[in-house]
């Protein structure tokens, strides 16, 4: 019984997205343009997010090993 509730459950998740275009609601506009933008930015242009949200994966791999400095904060601790 409980598997059923869960599968219930799940299918109901999955079947409330919506796939359709992002529009405003009626009667409201799109949000001002940002300070010194020269025109409002179309919905998709606000969902596609900017290249410092997402930042490109760095591979550098450790080439020397260096010791770690020692910590003065790092206390035994009390009994």
């Amino acid at each position: 019984m409980r598997i059923v509730i869960l599968i219930l459950a799940a299918a109901t998740l999955t079947a409330c997205g919506n796939r359709g275009e992002l529009k405003p609601e009626a009667g409201s506009s799109l949000p001002p343009p940002p300070y010194g933008a020269v025109a409002t930015p179309t919905p998709a242009e606000l969902m596609t997010p900017p290249p410092q949200t997402r930042p490109t994966r760095s591979d550098e791999v450790l080439r020397s090993s260096e010791e770690r400095r020692s910590d003065e904060f790092e206390l035994p601790p009390q009994s």
